[in-house]
């Protein structure tokens, strides 16, 4: 039988502490809630009379249960107030002097059987826990922020913690309707530990001005589905404490590059950006602690003039492909009121495409989002052709053939050849470099990257890549396009995996090489990264469905061009594919499909 926990302590009432006495509180338990000083205390109390206040406002907690929710709470200045509570939870700054300090004092105070917990999201559990004569009952119990909303606990065991201790804190958790994954103590735990590397190499990316903080956001936002983008997740993490949990995890965890605190980290650290509650980071905000970003000398301007600045005019859009990117962009193209010539390896790939752009016109009718006269409208837009040489008037030409670099480059030495002075010519390729395709012609100037996702008629992102040649009139053409079909266009440079895939990748391949060293399983790192996270999918669940072929592929092209040991394909990854385990396509991946 699971202990009983009738009464807890919480130390620490900052944001993440008011919040984990909110989620006790709210259970029904009785919890002592205790600061270093009454002014300490008071800030604790209005967070949590804040929260409750507008749980009622929204109607997500009636008045009465706000009431007693808060009667069940006892503000208390010291340690000393905690002598009789079944669990203490910690949760003060990530300061490991400190929190030992204040576990010693915890192991003087509390009765022999209390269990003392840290909410550390970082730190070594194991050396918190020598500082008290009782290592066998000290444990992890990682909330989320807000711990009220966050459904994840990451239950942290020691190699001492006792078994009882981890099967109460696990009752316990089911109690407060939360779901726990159980783990050792490693550096960032699985969480933090996966996403971190992530919210690192994006400062990098801004760092080295490869993107706009924008369009890095924008990217993860509507090309991942993420809840908010690397930056201004960084932003409301805050500065200091990022830094702070990358250079423990960097020290902890083997000193792995991708977790060595980027030096813009610091530096804005030391000049006080420190994210929301400075009021400024990344991006600026109306007043410390707001979540309003307001425009600064960083913020670009995206009026539809700007963005039409310098562009060519675009009438006649060529599209070569037959597959199902190129199926998806003639639709986008021609619903967008575009002359579109669909240019196939022969009449009877045209017929397929057609009839596969009608089937996805006519399930947009069905569906309520399109009309049968713009359907009709759209189709009487697109040309069907077996020949390059229709592409001779076009004003823009969208390349979305196989990912071979040879064949790329034949087809837009030909291009070169058929299409007249001034046409932009794009590839949509995720992951060749354009600059080799650009330099097949004699046209390198007027070469682009314009790469849409899949399925492009729903997908919102297109990522716009420049070569070292690409002129400007040539980008301002290409973001004028892309603001034309409706679409939010990221401007980046000519790298391998660009910006979704090359911050992407890297995290997938990371969650791959914790399952293999038997960290966590795949559940429950799945469920740490869409409960902890908010991440619409799992890692493993994301990589079954991209295909586990595909995404090696990805991650041998990011470590070949960019040579970060860190990038290296995890052995678990390669052996899959060799075993024919690609994902939901072959049937088998990190999960077997055939039964579901």
């Amino acid at each position: 039988m699971a202990r009983e926990f009738t009464s807890v302590g919480v130390v620490g009432l900052g944001t993440m502490g008011a919040g984990i006495v909110e989620v006790f509180a709210r259970n029904g338990i009785d919890v002592t809630a205790v600061e270093i000083s009454a002014a300490a205390v008071e800030r604790g109390r209005a967070t949590l009379t804040g929260s409750t206040d507008r749980a009622v406002a929204k109607g997500k907690l009636a008045e009465a249960d706000r009431d007693a929710l808060l009667a069940r709470v006892d503000w208390q200045v010291g340690l000393d107030a905690l002598h009789s509570v079944d669990l203490v939870i910690e949760a003060v700054p990530e300061h490991l002097d400190l929190k030992q300090r204040i576990f010693a004092e915890l192991d003087r105070v509390c009765k022999p059987e209390a269990i003392l917990a840290t909410n550390t999201s970082s730190l070594s559990v194991t050396e918190i826990s020598v500082a008290t004569t009782r290592p066998n009952q000290v444990i992890g119990i990682h909330f989320f922020n807000p711990a009220p909303v966050m459904k994840l606990v990451e239950v942290v065991r020691t190699v001492v913690t006792s078994a009882d201790v981890v099967a109460d804190v696990e009752a316990l958790c089911e109690r407060l309707g939360k779901v726990d994954v159980t783990i050792s103590d490693r550096a960032g735990f699985i969480a933090n530990a996966l996403l971190f590397g992530y919210l690192n190499h994006a400062v990098s990316m801004f760092e080295s001005r490869y993107a706009t903080r924008e369009d890095i956001d924008a990217a993860m936002k509507l090309g991942c589905g993420l809840p908010m983008g690397p930056l201004a997740l960084m932003d409301l993490i805050g500065l200091d404490t990022a830094y702070e949990i990358l250079d423990t995890m960097y020290r902890r965890g083997g000193r792995d590059r991708r977790h060595a605190p980027v030096p813009l980290i610091k530096q804005m650290v030391t000049a006080g950006l420190l994210g929301r509650k400075s009021g400024r980071g990344f991006y600026t905000y109306e007043r410390p602690g707001s979540p309003v970003v307001v425009p600064d000398e960083h913020t670009p301007v995206t009026t539809g003039a700007a963005l039409a600045d310098g562009a060519r005019a675009i009438a006649k859009v060529g599209i070569v492909g037959s597959g199902t990117m190129a199926t998806g962009i003639i639709e986008v193209f021609a619903k967008a009121g575009y002359e579109v010539i669909s240019v196939t390896r022969g009449a009877e790939k045209s017929a397929k495409v057609c009839e596969a752009v009608k089937t996805s016109l006519n399930k947009g009718v069905v569906r309520g989002k399109l009309s049968e006269t713009d359907r009709d409208a759209a189709l009487g837009r697109v040309t069907w052709s077996a020949t390059l040489d229709h592409l001779a008037d076009v004003d823009l030409v969208v390349e979305a053939v196989v990912e071979e670099l040879s064949v790329k480059k034949a087809l837009f030495a030909s291009l070169d050849e058929i299409c007249k002075p001034g046409v932009v010519l794009a590839t949509t390729t995720s992951s060749l470099p354009v600059i080799d395709v650009a330099m097949a012609t004699q046209r390198p100037a007027d070469v682009i990257g314009l790469h849409f996702f899949n399925p492009a008629p729903i997908m919102p992102l297109v990522e716009i890549v420049q070569t070292i040649r690409t002129s400007a009139e040539t980008s301002a053409t290409a973001r004028a396009v892309c603001a034309a079909l409706g679409k939010t266009g990221v401007v980046c440079g000519d790298r391998s995996g660009f910006i979704v895939n090359a911050l992407l990748f890297p995290y997938l391949n990371d969650a791959v090489k914790m399952l293999e060293a038997s960290y966590s399983t795949a559940d429950d790192i799945d469920y740490a990264m869409k409960l902890g996270c908010g991440y619409p999918m799992g890692p493993f669940e994301l990589l079954d469905v991209v295909g586990l072929d595909v995404s090696l592929a990805i991650q041998r092209e990011l470590y070949l061009e960019l040579r970060e040991p860190g990038f290296a394909p995890a052995p678990l990854l390669e052996h899959l594919v060799t075993a024919g385990y690609l994902g939901r396509k072959s049937g088998r991946g990190f999960r077997d499909h055939t039964k579901r």
